[in-house]
């Protein structure tokens, strides 16, 4: 079992920077995938980016070169360091834990709750 726990949401200004946090509980971290997703009101759930349990890393490309996912082994947290944000950034984050066989090539085993980011023009 794996309990995940998101935080660093906020509100900010367009061009502005935050970082997401989203810690593990329980089962070994470094054998999961771990994926972050958000949900903007009234759209669909989209796949932000991905860090597979090797340290290889996927962005979606509305994010590309804004966006750096990382994941600290040690304290069993990934982050999400996002900078240049723009409005349509603006949604619920959500960080998840693929743990089974497949990895990242399987759904999501585990979810954490969302972290709200809010980007103002």
């Amino acid at each position: 079992q794996v309990q995940l726990m998101a935080s660093g949401g906020g509100s900010v200004q367009a061009g502005g920077s935050l970082k997401l946090s989203c810690a593990a509980f329980g089962r070994t971290f470094p054998n999961c995938g771990m994926l972050w997703y958000r949900q903007a009101p009234g759209k669909e759930r989209e796949l932000v980016s991905t860090i597979s349990s090797n340290g290889t890393t996927t962005y979606a490309d509305s994010v590309k070169g804004r966006f750096t996912i990382s994941q600290d082994n040690r304290k069993k947290t990934v982050y999400l360091w996002m900078n240049s944000l723009l409005t349509e950034d603006t949604a619920v984050y959500y960080c998840a834990a693929a743990c089974g066989p497949r990895g990242l090539g399987g759904p999501p085993d585990y979810w954490g709750q969302g972290t709200q980011v809010t980007v103002s023009s």
